[in-house]
Formats: structure tokens, sequence, C-alpha cells
């Protein structure tokens, strides 16, 4: 006897939208059982995992801040696997978004005014939607895995980014660090009085009103939609599967890039080897928990910037590794795609012999 997967004949919509929700507590009993295999009370682990991040005024404006470039990467990586297109590399197309907009205030640091920050924003979106047109190119013109060309291109982009920090773009008065001149004045984000969070947060806010009206009301998120969902149907009623590629590799590594400046104009405030802690791959998490859905994204990245604040927490207060976050996060996309399977499929118990005729 051998376990097969059936294709149910319809899924339920109902769970559907619960499956994040036991995907989550699925992941909150693995995470208990870890923290007593190490010797930790499992209650008091999980509080300041998940609850003590959010307790201080200061630790909800760092979870804000945690959360915008999350939110902008999966919005634009919900549209790509709406459409069945899939973009791996948000975090090379955040890199280069940082590398374009970061160009400005390395190079013409003297430019203060509200231009150059608007000037250093478009930049950004430019360089991550060029990045990210990459793979939609070798896709179309080579028949390449989209997977492997763009996950492939996120450490072409890191060890640009790493080059150029460590050479030209070094700061000459920077004791040698591996770092850029600081971005100030009008270089900078401006940010709420005594508070870390910035412009990149209403950024986020304004990509997920603007990206659930464009799935929802207008022509190219229905091509979107029915590409993804009957390729065969958009074909038919003449929709370019190679166009639709693009505009969401394009779309999403704008969102990605717009992301990466954000992170280096605002938190960072300067180019460095290293500028993200992964959001560009967390972001997949976040755009799947949220059920491709934008709306549903800003909940979801809210929820995964606890585990990255949690993770800090806990290495503090507990004296655990703070690549704890990596371990929830990946269990939890681990629980959340095995939820999206049975939803589609069941499990049946079959004779070796009748499978293998199958």
């Amino acid at each position: 006897m051998i376990l097969v997967l059936e294709k149910r004949a319809q899924h339920s919509t109902t769970m559907v939208w619960l499956s994040p929700i036991l995907a989550i507590g699925l992941t909150l009993i693995c995470g208990a059982i870890i923290f007593a295999a190490i010797g930790l009370n499992p209650l008091r682990a999980l509080f300041v995992y998940f609850v003590e991040p959010v307790t201080t005024l200061w630790s909800l404006e760092e979870l804000v801040v945690k959360a915008a470039p999350l939110v902008l990467v999966a919005t634009g990586l919900a549209v790509c696997f709406t459409a069945k297109v899939w973009n791996i590399g948000a975090e090379g197309q955040l890199t280069m978004g940082a590398v374009f907009g970061s160009a400005l205030p390395i190079l013409i640091p003297e430019w203060q005014s509200p231009p150059v920050l608007v000037a250093m924003l478009l930049l950004g979106m430019i360089g991550g939607a060029l990045y990210g047109a990459i793979p939609a190119l070798l896709k179309k013109r080579f028949g390449a895995n989209e997977i492997l060309t763009s996950l492939m291109l996120v450490y072409v982009a890191q060890l640009a980014l790493d080059w150029l920090v460590r050479g030209p773009w070094r700061d000459p008065k920077g004791f040698n660090f591996p770092q850029s001149v600081t971005f100030v004045g009008w270089q900078a984000l401006p940010t709420l009085p005594e508070s870390r969070v910035h412009l990149g947060v209403l950024l986020a806010l304004v990509a997920v009103g603007v990206l659930a009206v464009l799935m929802a009301r207008t022509m190219k998120g229905f091509e979107v939609r029915v590409a993804g969902a009957a390729p065969r149907a958009a074909a038919f009623a003449g929709f370019s599967r190679s166009r639709v590629t693009l505009f969401c590799f394009m779309l999403s590594g704008a969102l990605a890039g717009l992301a990466g400046i954000c992170e280096v104009a605002g938190p960072s405030g300067q180019l460095q080897p290293v500028i993200s802690p992964g959001y560009g791959f967390t972001a997949i998490i976040v755009a799947f928990l949220g059920r491709l859905n934008p709306l549903g994204v800003l909940f979801a990245g809210i929820l995964l910037a606890i585990s990255y604040l949690g993770g800090e927490s806990a290495q503090v207060a507990l004296g655990i590794s703070d690549k704890m976050a990596q371990v929830f996060q990946g269990i939890l996309l681990f629980f959340i795609l095995a939820c999206d399977t049975l939803i589609n499929y069941r499990i049946r118990l079959m004779p070796a012999q009748s499978a293998g005729k199958g």
C-alpha cells in the first residue's frame, strides 16, 4: 500500500482563507516543541518571541519599520504568483534598487533639495524593474527557467553591491570600513518626530491600495488573474504570456527596488555590504500567507515582521541564536504549502499495483 495525492473535484473556499490561521497554529505548536527540546519553558519562550515585541511603543514602531519592506516586496510578488510567474529573486531586485537609488547621494552629495529624494526613489524603482526584467527576457528568448535565473541573479546583485562599497563607492572618510557616505538632509527619508517610522511605511500602504484596485478593478489585473488560473483561456483571449511575465517581473522588481532604496535612505542611512536580513525571501512567505491578496499581504507582513523582532528579543532574553527567526519562517512556509496542497488534493491509500497502473 502507498499514499497518493488525488485531486479534489472542488476545493473549499472557506479552507482557503482558514488555512493560514491553521498554518500559524501548527507553527506555534512546533515552536513550543523546539523550545522544550532545548530546555526552555515553551510558554515563556513563545511569549518573549511573539508577544513581547508588541508590548511597548518603541517595539511597535520597529515592527512598522520592519513590516514596510516586507509589504512592499510581497505585494509585487503576490501579483507575480497570481499569474504563476515565479519570481524568487526579489532579494536581488531589492539590492539593485538600493544601488541605483544610492548613486545620486554618493556621486552628487552636494545636491540637497526635495527633487533629489524623488529622483532616488524613482531610480530605485527603475533599477529593480530593469533587474527584474532580465529573467523575463531570458525566459522569452531562451526558455530559461525564471526560478533559477531570478535566484542566481540575487548573488550577482549582492556581489556587485559588495564590490561597490569596498571599492569605488567606499566613504573616503569612513576609516576604511566597507560603507558609503551617510545620506543626510533631503537624501534621507523623512521620519516622524523622535521616531524611526519613515516615509517608506506610507509608500507601502499606497502600494497595497493601488495593487488591490489594479488586481480587482482593471483589465490588466484581469489579464494577470486569467493568465495564472487558465493559461489556455488567456491565450484564446489574446493575452500574451510573455507580456504578462515581463509585466509581473518589472512590477515586482520596481516595488522590491523601492523597498531597497527606502532601507538605505531610511533605517540604514547608507550603503553597506548587507542591506537586508532577507526581506526578499521572507516576502515569498508573506505573499502566500496573505493569500496573494494585497490586503492580506499587509497583515501577513506585520506578522512576519514580528518574527524578526522576536528573534532579536529572544537572542537577548533567552540566549538563543537570532537565526531562530529563519527557523520559524521556514516552518511557517512548510505548513502554508502543506495546507494549500491538502486543500486541492486528498491523500488516499492505494495498493501499489493499482497506483502503478494509474
